[in-house]
């Protein structure tokens, strides 16, 4: 009875088990076109991020590139300023600019980003429509799968295959085109005398492109980004989010448009599916918030253009917040909690950075000196009994206006560059150079040891651009006093 009850159990524990894959094979997801409220404002950042990438390139601005990243130069050009590697401190604060911004949208309406502005889902888009132009509509996609190969279906593939990649290689060659001056990335397009490393980062950005946006689409939000695995962080229960109300909608089901459906005991949701058929990540938002689900709000307006056609009221889905759909709030009354202390928090932080990083380029100095001792020789006397030290003085006009400086010493009584009383140096437009300097002061002006004084650099024709730099003068230890 024992070994009986021991074999029965045994059986049941073996039929228990179920065998879980940790790999997932991909399903193709066939997006169906939505127009509405939330597409337009989709296409209208389509649009306008596009027409950036692609446009500022081409921007002239004071004889040069508008906006250009000199890696060879290293000099970075944003219309009228110019950044050296000296400036990168300013590339830390766009850094923390962009987490504030991101945690302050993200805080207020869920991953806005995502689904509006993000590379991919832009890029995605185009492709998309790219798709549907050349293949058709959603049905008739499916249905050119499912056919055998022909050259019907040959030709459509192909075109857009070839739509795509031209497509790809044209933004790749925009991405160079910020690091190469485009027009003469062009003409050297032109010739076939692309150098390696130009060549390399054309097809890597453009190859990037038609596989992100044309084959794995959803899988890069879903599986490496790593934005939708830590975006729970930054939400809290009066995030705005895209949202299914369950108590409107449930029971769900089919029904005609004549019929009372509440009678019947049916919720608004006639289960026709079309929030899931535009999702361009593929998930049921009747399911509630997902991970994979980018904010995107196709499924608001697909729901809508349904709700539309039944003569029910709009929202069935909307953005909404937690504590919004279980105390039942109005709209006045969500947007009354969107301003809470986290967001006055990050709104504050990001207008304090930005503000002090206007306003350090706007008064940013064109002018930049750097100071540097000749380790070999501390200090010598001369032979009028003065002290000699020698420093490397880089002077730098990042302007894009040429200019003469003076350059002149203080800090100890006496002292004097070269034994004169200040010395110049011409410096074209954003160029550099690097002067030795003898600088002396009489023996008795300071004590044994180091001494600080300063080199002033000052623009003969602009005493605004001037900079006051420290440095060491060392006086010998036997001196006699």
């Amino acid at each position: 009875m024992n070994m009986a009850k021991a074999q029965s159990d045994s059986q049941v524990g073996s039929e228990a088990v179920v065998e879980q894959s940790l790999y997932a094979a991909h399903k193709k997801i066939y997006i169906r076109s939505v127009t509405g409220f939330f597409a337009t404002w989709r296409w209208a950042l389509v649009w306008f991020t596009q027409l950036l990438f692609y446009g500022l390139c081409w921007l002239p601005w004071n004889g040069r590139q508008a906006v250009l990243f000199d890696l060879v130069e290293r000099k970075f050009y944003i219309f009228g300023l110019v950044f050296w590697p000296q400036d990168i401190f300013y590339l830390a604060v766009l850094l923390i600019i962009s987490a504030y911004a991101l945690f302050l949208f993200t805080a207020v309406g869920g991953r806005l980003f995502c689904g509006y502005a993000c590379p991919q889902t832009v890029y995605s888009e185009i492709f998309m429509w790219i798709e549907k132009k050349i293949e058709g509509d959603r049905n008739a996609r499916i249905k050119l799968d499912q056919q055998a190969m022909n050259l019907h279906k040959f030709s459509r593939k192909f075109a857009k295959h070839l739509a795509w990649l031209l497509f790809s290689l044209w933004t790749g060659f925009t991405f160079v085109g910020y690091f190469t001056p485009i027009k003469t990335l062009a003409g050297e397009v032109m010739h076939l005398s692309l150098g390696p490393w130009e060549i390399f980062w054309l097809l890597f950005y453009g190859f990037a492109t038609y596989g992100n946006a044309g084959y794995m689409r959803e899988q890069v939000c879903k599986y490496m980004c790593p934005y939708a695995r830590f975006q729970s962080v930054m939400f809290d229960p009066d995030t705005l989010i895209v949202t299914y109300d369950a108590e409107r909608g449930e029971p769900r089901g089919p029904r005609s448009r004549k019929r009372d459906h509440k009678a019947a005991g049916k919720g608004d949701c006639i289960g026709c599916n079309i929030c899931v058929q535009v999702c361009p990540t593929g998930i049921d938002i009747r399911q509630g918030l997902q991970y994979e689900c980018i904010g995107c709000s196709a499924c608001i307006d697909g729901c809508n253009s349904v709700m539309d056609n039944m003569g029910y009221p709009r929202g069935l889905i909307r953005y909404s917040t937690e504590h919004a759909m279980r105390q039942k709030w109005s709209r006045q009354e969500i947007l009354s909690h969107l301003v809470r202390p986290r967001i006055i928090i990050y709104g504050l932080l990001l207008l304090v950075i930005v503000g002090a990083a206007g306003f350090g380029i706007a008064t940013r100095t064109p002018l930049k000196v750097d100071i540097i001792r000749d380790r070999n020789s501390l200090s010598r006397e001369d032979e009028s009994g003065k002290i000699e030290n020698s420093f490397r003085l880089k002077v730098m006009n990042v302007s894009e206006t040429g200019r003469t400086y003076s350059i002149s010493a203080s800090g100890l009584e006496g002292i004097a560059i070269q034994h004169k009383p200040a010395i110049e140096v011409e410096l074209p437009a954003m160029t550099s150079e690097t002067i030795t300097v003898e600088v002396y002061a009489p023996i008795e002006s300071g004590k044994a040891g180091s001494n600080r004084i300063y080199f002033d650099v000052k623009a003969i024709d602009d005493e605004k651009i001037a900079v006051h730099e420290k440095a060491s003068f060392i006086m010998p230890q036997s001196t006699g006093r």
